[in-house]
């Protein structure tokens, strides 16, 4: 099969999308024997849609690990006029406010769109919400009388980004991959035919973390080999909790002495925020804390050895991948009960779910895995053997094969 993926961002870019297309379209090429061509943008973060200062990369071909990769310009500063608007037509309701609000969401990049109608392809597949990208990939299949397989990478908790009726529209016309039971009921729940639903995950690969050397890791970053670590590793945006996690830590420190924080993920316009609400710490408190920016891939594994307990605080997810790296290298983890997190971490089982943006019920969770550390090591392994069963590349990859089989026939 020919298989066309189109994205807003791709390796070297970092997010939880950019990883899952990139695993899935190298696994396709591996084991399937696939051609993969990958339709992107030139930024390596979604804030460049709108913001010309953010770093970008050089547009037009390259290859990597056998998937042949396209990246567009995007048009940032159409995309930064098309934000300041959104918000007066949102609030009073103005005609076409739903269209204004895509148009904010971007990625404005008219050469990706013109090129989709000359690419080859047997499988048009487009990842993910709300982005403008999905509804000109979902055409171009249509124009040509094919299934689009569209990978919404849902969080419908925000209404705000994705309750739109031009969403699920595009969606009952579709193939339709969910990343969890959870995005599954809410798009059946809006009209998509269950028998065109498919629920396949996302995945990790266990060796760089079953061989990973945390008390290695701990001493390269200035953590204490010998004191505990709460960690956040992953996306660093306003919407991911890490906020509440940092008041959170407040009662932690305040309930058990010692503990160490460790945030960590690539640099992005939230990081300011969070260097403040450090910075506001008691200097006792702020020197328990190590913050992390862009560290590679072959350090993620660390980071999360590393770790004692980790945490993702965060309220809207369509799968939370964070959860699988940690069980990956056999932590117990600590979530919350919204969204998609409660179809992915079993309370009590592999982890531990608490009341979204509840920094208490946060720092309970915390203190009470650190408190008994029997129990955190059989939570971390429960999650290690989940993730074998269910949440490795070859596995998800194999899934995401079956749909597009039907989608090419």
């Amino acid at each position: 099969m020919n298989i066309l993926h189109v994205t807003q961002g791709y390796w070297p870019g970092r997010g939880g999308t950019e990883l899952v297309v990139q695993r899935v379209s190298e696994e396709l090429v591996k084991r399937h024997d696939c051609a993969v061509t990958v339709f992107t943008t030139n930024c390596l973060n979604g804030e460049g849609f709108f913001d010309p200062s953010q770093p970008t990369l050089p547009v037009g071909w390259s290859e990597h690990h056998g998937v042949q990769i396209r990246r567009f310009p995007v048009r940032s500063q159409a995309g930064a006029w098309w934000r300041r608007v959104q918000a007066p037509f949102w609030s009073l309701r103005l005609p076409g406010h739903e269209y204004v609000r895509s148009m904010a969401s971007g990625p404005i990049a008219p050469e990706l769109t013109t090129a989709l109608r000359d690419v080859r392809a047997d499988v048009f597949a487009a990842s993910s919400f709300p982005l403008l990208h999905m509804f000109s990939t979902a055409r171009e299949a249509r124009r040509r009388g094919r299934w689009p397989v569209l990978i919404g990478g849902l969080h419908p908790d925000d209404r705000w980004g994705f309750d739109r009726r031009s969403i699920y529209a595009a969606i009952r016309d579709s193939l339709y991959i969910a990343y969890s039971s959870y995005e599954a009921d809410v798009v059946m729940a809006r009209g998509a035919d269950a028998s065109r639903v498919f629920v396949v995950g996302a995945g990790v690969d266990p060796a760089p973390f079953a061989q990973a050397d945390g008390r290695v890791a701990r001493l390269a970053v200035g953590l204490d080999p010998d004191r505990p670590v709460v960690s956040y590793i992953g996306q660093l945006g306003g919407h991911k909790g890490v906020d509440v996690l940092i008041r959170a830590m407040r009662e932690v420190w305040a309930r058990q002495r010692g503990v160490q924080l460790l945030i960590a993920g690539a640099r992005s316009g939230f990081v300011p925020v969070i260097e403040g609400l450090i910075a506001d710490l008691p200097p006792s408190m702020r020197g328990q804390v190590r913050l992390v920016l862009d560290f590679s891939d072959e350090d993620k594994a660390g980071l999360f050895a590393a770790t004692d307990v980790f945490t993702y605080p965060s309220g809207y997810e369509s799968f939370g991948i964070a959860f699988v790296e940690a069980w990956a290298a056999g932590k117990p983890v600590v979530g919350c009960s919204r969204g998609a997190v409660p179809t992915i971490v079993t309370d009590g089982v592999d982890g531990l779910l608490t009341t979204w943006q509840d920094a208490g019920s946060l720092a309970e969770g915390i203190v009470s895995l650190l408190r008994d550390p029997a129990r955190a090591r059989a939570m971390g392994a429960a999650g290690r053997q989940k993730m074998h069963v269910r949440y490795t590349w070859p596995r998800v990859a194999d899934r995401f094969h079956d749909v597009y089989r039907l989608a090419a026939g």
